[in-house]
């Protein structure tokens, strides 16, 4: 399993925003080969951001990989560099990339 992560340090004054644009935006991912879920996460308020990280997971480093050469991939990122969104973010998020090494269920 890979997990895939992208952090974003959002401008406080602009999280509902930031928000509405990942709530409305098409992910392009549903029925992609290797891919499991998908998670938006709020963290940390700071003084002069609020942390925010994608987080998907993948069946493995290769569909991620797959992924990020694809049409979709495209399809879903083609709005990135809007210029409405100037002052959002403080700097380009940080991607990180996770092979999993262990997994504890609950079942």
């Amino acid at each position: 399993m890979f997990i895939a992560m992208n952090r974003f340090r959002v401008n406080p004054e602009r999280t509902e925003e930031f928000e509405q644009i990942w709530l409305e935006r098409e992910t392009h991912l549903k029925g992609l080969p290797g891919f499991v879920e998908f998670h938006m996460l709020r963290g940390p308020e700071e003084e002069d951001h609020v942390l925010y990280a994608s987080h998907t997971i993948w069946r493995s480093r290769e569909d991620f990989e797959a992924w990020t050469h694809s049409e979709a991939f495209r399809a879903a990122h083609a709005n990135a560099g809007q210029s409405r969104r100037e002052g959002l973010y403080l700097g380009p998020p940080k991607f990180e990339g996770f092979e999993v090494i262990q997994t504890v269920g609950n079942d």
